[in-house]
């Protein structure tokens, strides 16, 4: 009798303890001071950054975001519908938590695209009160499992292998169809690529992945890695493990003689080749909200978190935004040198309003280049054309 009480006691405390329920997800409403976003996925991680800062912040505001393709950052606008389920929201140390929305949902305060929402299918013109911010730079990817041994594609073997699929296109050694990443039409990556290389982005043949971060796990996961390929935001590449999982292939587009990393290297963090024209593939983050008529967004601490991409608004000063950006692997308008009007039109000559390009590499790289001279004041900028102190360096504008 002993030795059957002794077995069923345990089974019992075993049974009890798979009966007790989850925690309970807190309503994202219900959390201090709520800024609800919507968007794509490339984007989450600098969201994760900034909304950390600000769960710490001493003007606290919770961040919440959800993340199901950038075309969603402007269709519920369009559409006035409300994003339901659950959204992720991030603590003071950047760990990741969920909230739910509710059966009804909540209508975004913001949207976040790595591209342009008038390229989002069916979106000819902004949706009327809604307003579009711009936000910093992103690059865009072409990657490989790191047991790959290729290093470079061009433009025009990507047309072949996405636009044709890879067994009909041809292109060694990415022939094999269920080895060719990436994401649908709602997906910034998508867009992004297909304007990239020329093909319609609903004519883009590639296994969806979900999200950036998906893409990376397939490629990863592969059991044919010499035949695999995909494109996510650069910086997804470089987020935490990531660089141990794939690599980033130099590309050539079409007119260039040689293929270019985002970097000056194929490790470095720099974005020489983004900021000076080389690497084609570059969009910038955009924001939309409710504005008023004047264009201001009219929820107060939307308007805040908006302004602190934007530079409208100065953050406080325990959030870093502009470091957190370049931490990130992503490049604010400032330490640019050139530009485009609309996403992937042609490059020109840029000089930003005010220049950061000593302080990015600082940044970066943990060092500003050797040419960067360092300063207090514009009084010690007197040698060529950098005669701004910016940053604590020399700047041109």
């Amino acid at each position: 009798m002993r030795r059957v009480m002794a077995r069923v006691v345990p089974l019992s405390l075993c049974l009890l303890l798979y009966a007790l329920p989850a925690a309970a997800q807190p309503a994202c409403s219900s959390l201090p001071s709520p800024v609800i976003g919507v968007g794509g996925s490339a984007s989450k991680p600098l969201i994760a950054r900034i909304a950390a800062r600000l769960a710490a912040s001493t003007s606290p505001l919770t961040v919440i975001y959800q993340s199901p393709g950038a075309c969603f950052g402007i269709s519920h606008f369009a559409d006035h519908t409300n994003i339901t389920g659950t959204a992720s929201y991030w603590d003071a140390a950047r760990v990741e938590h969920s909230c739910t929305l509710g059966a009804v949902g909540v209508a975004p305060d913001f949207g976040m695209l790595g591209t342009n929402a008038l390229l989002c299918s069916g979106i000819t013109a902004l949706p009327t009160g809604i307003g579009q911010f711009d936000g910093p730079v992103t690059s865009w990817s072409f990657i490989v499992p790191t047991a790959s041994t290729q290093t470079t594609v061009s433009a025009e073997a990507l047309y072949f292998i996405y636009g044709f699929g890879a067994a009909a296109g041809g292109v060694a050694p990415w022939t094999i169809d269920t080895e060719v990443y990436g994401r649908n039409a709602t997906s910034a990556a998508a867009i992004a690529t297909s304007l990239i290389i020329d093909v319609p982005v609903t004519r883009l043949i590639n296994i969806d992945t979900s999200n950036n971060q998906g893409t990376v796990n397939a490629l990863n996961a592969s059991t044919h890695p010499e035949n695999a390929i995909g494109y996510v935001s650069t910086e997804t590449t470089e987020a935490g493990t990531n660089p141990t999982l794939v690599r980033t292939l130099a590309y050539q587009h079409y007119g260039q003689s040689c293929g270019y990393w985002p970097g000056s290297t194929s490790t470095s963090f720099d974005r020489r080749n983004v900021r000076d024209g080389h690497y084609v593939p570059w969009s910038q983050y955009y924001f939309y909200a409710p504005v008023d008529s004047p264009g201001h967004v009219t929820d107060a601490e939307t308007r805040n978190f908006i302004g602190y991409f934007t530079g409208a608004v100065t953050p406080p000063a325990d959030v870093p935004v502009l470091d957190d950006e370049i931490r990130n692997g992503n490049i604010p308008q400032c330490a640019m040198n050139v530009w485009r009007d609309t996403d992937f039109g042609a490059l020109y000559s840029y000089v930003p309003p005010f220049s950061c390009g000593c302080h990015f590499e600082e940044v970066a790289t943990g060092a500003a280049p050797t040419s960067c001279v360092a300063c207090t004041d514009d009084t010690q900028c007197t040698s060529g054309t950098a005669t701004h102190c910016r940053f604590g360096y020399c700047e041109v504008s």
